[in-house]
């Protein structure tokens, strides 16, 4: 068993549904799934910037509109949110260049077609909630809550996002949390580990939530993509961002947000810590 502690680091007001995060020169950037913001948390001045994503960006949009961001990353210096894939609208990839204050967007709509036929997924199953870029490779998690339940990782051989022949997918399964399997919610890179969430929840569906049965940390070896560990740090919370926050020699530290799926303003920023 993974010794923990799972502790409220600080709490956000003016950001619903987080779903995402990202610890960097002492600012938490926060996406949400049903907004087309970047929020930009400075922790030392307690303060919120919004950064929009397309010009009439906006908050709370309804669940058949949002572009549902569930994986965000930092790479060269820009930031990547990704659409979860689950319907035709979220099959999207925003990049933010913080030097020159710009957003892209991208349309990943062959990549995602790619994904589904690889794993030979029905279009309504396909739900990327985490995205990781090691060693020249993509590596999508793939949660899977849908009717066939196929959690697990697609790997793209590639710099660029671009479909080929060397997609794979690894099916990865994973512990019950009471009565129903943990699926992934997120992952982050540290050195030569993939730390990754994984929630429960009472419901087959990708588009439709469910009761919440709990949450867990794991941890990927990058290399070999073998799980090393799991460990439930909630029974009652779904966990869906995880990063990087501290890392001594006796442990290791993570910020996480929690999507409570409400409309509620406000989001409370979690500190796990495991000791090594």
């Amino acid at each position: 068993m993974q010794k923990f502690m799972l502790d409220i680091l600080l709490k956000i007001i003016g950001i619903g549904s987080a779903s995402g995060l990202i610890f960097n020169n002492e600012s938490l950037y926060l996406i949400s799934d049903n907004s087309t913001f970047l929020y930009q948390y400075k922790i030392a001045e307690g303060k919120t910037e919004k950064i929009k994503l397309t010009e009439d960006s906006r908050e709370n949009l309804k669940k058949k509109e949002k572009p549902d961001f569930e994986a965000v990353l930092q790479k060269d210096k820009k930031i990547y949110l990704f659409g979860s894939g689950s319907k035709k609208q979220r099959e999207q990839l925003f990049i933010y260049d913080s030097k020159k204050g710009k957003t892209t967007k991208e349309n990943l709509s062959s990549l995602y077609d790619a994904l589904r036929k690889t794993a030979q997924l029905p279009k309504d199953e396909l739900n990327i909630e985490g995205v990781v870029f090691y060693n020249n490779q993509w590596i999508f998690f793939q949660r899977g809550n849908g009717k066939l339940g196929k959690n697990g990782l697609f790997i793209l051989k590639n710099k660029k996002l671009e479909p080929n022949e060397k997609i794979e997918f690894i099916p990865v399964a994973l512990p019950n949390l009471k009565h129903i399997a943990a699926t992934f919610t997120d992952a982050t890179l540290v050195k030569d580990k993939i730390y990754f969430l994984a929630s429960a929840e009472d419901s087959n569906s990708t588009y439709k939530d469910g009761e919440v049965l709990g949450s867990l940390i794991g941890c990927l070896d990058a290399k070999t993509l073998r799980v090393e560990f799991t460990q439930t740090v909630s029974e009652t919370q779904k966990f869906e961002g995880i990063s990087l926050y501290k890392e001594t020699k006796n442990q290791i530290e993570f910020v996480l947000c929690e999507d409570n799926d409400t409309e509620s303003p406000e989001s409370t920023i979690y500190k796990l810590v495991l000791v090594k």
